[in-house]
């Protein structure tokens, strides 16, 4: 049996990848330092506790386990956080990053696959937004997740490692069987809150912005199932392990939804009424992002199951209601 280390493997996206990893017949070790993650949230493999800054700590769990690749999760991810607290992002990021990297390498593991970001485009020039692209990112997050590339692909041109980075878009959705879910503390991510606001009357939900440059004034993003993205994470796993190099793919579905959309779609979904307030634009958030998915659909072969954003609003609606 192949053995993966899941970085962040006890968080939203990563807890998401060892339940499709275990399906797929591989053995996911979470390792986590359960800071944004959930201990609960790890039920399809071990589970190593420690931070990705700790150099003896993944010494550790590599010889422990030996995995045949690395697959990294674990990243601070808030854009907003990130622009005002920028030192955190790039010691978590580029340093537990490199840390990460140079603890793979003493232990002889070469295969690696990198969560990425859309964030790492900035603004977009061209939509959809192909891999060429350039990378211009316009928050610190952005930055750190373009470093990581960055440092990957200098080393993957000595033939010191193969990786493959997955530069997604927005993660949504749940597990549709309901075992694990959406669970960020602060929470962030925009169908939450507006799932949080047609829970509870006495909540409103925020729209940061209704003056860009789009049908209705809000942003447009393109909102991947966390699912999609999960099994998409499998076949880089299985990529990798037969090919030398680098290679990177959007993980998108080339369409968008806006913020009054997706409201829309919660009011359908729950049968509430939602309370919305207008605020002003927060610093670093562009106007859209869609992405071009063609090479992931013809190279890694990603079919995804669920493009289609109300099953999104409706395993998140189920998750959060089941809890």
């Amino acid at each position: 049996m192949k053995t993966v280390l899941v970085t962040g493997g006890a968080g939203f996206i990563g807890s998401h990848a060892c339940k499709a990893l275990a399906a797929a017949g591989v053995r996911p070790v979470a390792f986590d330092n359960l800071y944004r993650g959930h201990r609960d949230a790890v039920k399809f493999g071990p589970f190593v506790g420690g931070d990705i800054c700790d150099a003896a700590a993944l010494d550790h769990a590599f010889r422990t386990y030996a995995p045949d690749a690395v697959m990294h999760f674990a990243a601070l991810a808030y854009v907003g956080e990130s622009v005002r607290e920028p030192a955190t992002y790039y010691r978590n990021n580029v340093v537990g990053t490199w840390t990460l990297i140079e603890a793979m390498l003493r232990a002889g593991c070469r295969k690696f696959v990198l969560s990425s970001s859309c964030a790492t485009y900035g603004h977009a020039i061209e939509v959809p937004i192909r891999e060429t692209h350039p990378q211009a990112p316009i928050n610190p997050y952005g930055f750190t997740k373009l470093a990581g590339e960055r440092m990957l692909a200098d080393l993957a041109a000595t033939g010191a490692l193969d990786f493959i980075a997955l530069r997604y878009f927005n993660a949504s959705g749940c597990d549709p069987d309901g075992d694990i879910g959406e669970r960020h503390d602060p929470e962030t991510h925009v169908i939450p809150l507006i799932l949080q606001a047609a829970a509870d009357p006495a909540r409103t939900f925020s729209i940061f912005g209704t003056d860009y440059d789009t049908p209705d004034g809000t942003c447009i993003r393109d909102y991947v199932h966390v699912c999609d993205l999960a099994s998409a994470h499998v076949l880089a796993f299985d990529r990798v392990l037969s090919t030398s190099g680098a290679a990177v793919f959007n993980l998108s579905y080339g369409k968008g939804a806006s913020v009054r959309e997706l409201v829309s779609t919660a009011e359908r979904v729950t049968g509430q009424s939602i309370a919305v307030r207008e605020e002003p634009r927060r610093p670093g958030d562009p106007a859209v992002l869609v992405g071009d998915p063609t090479r992931a659909h013809s190279l890694l072969g990603w079919t995804p199951q669920y493009p289609d954003i109300e099953t999104h609003v409706a395993h998140a609606w189920a998750f959060n209601r089941k809890r």
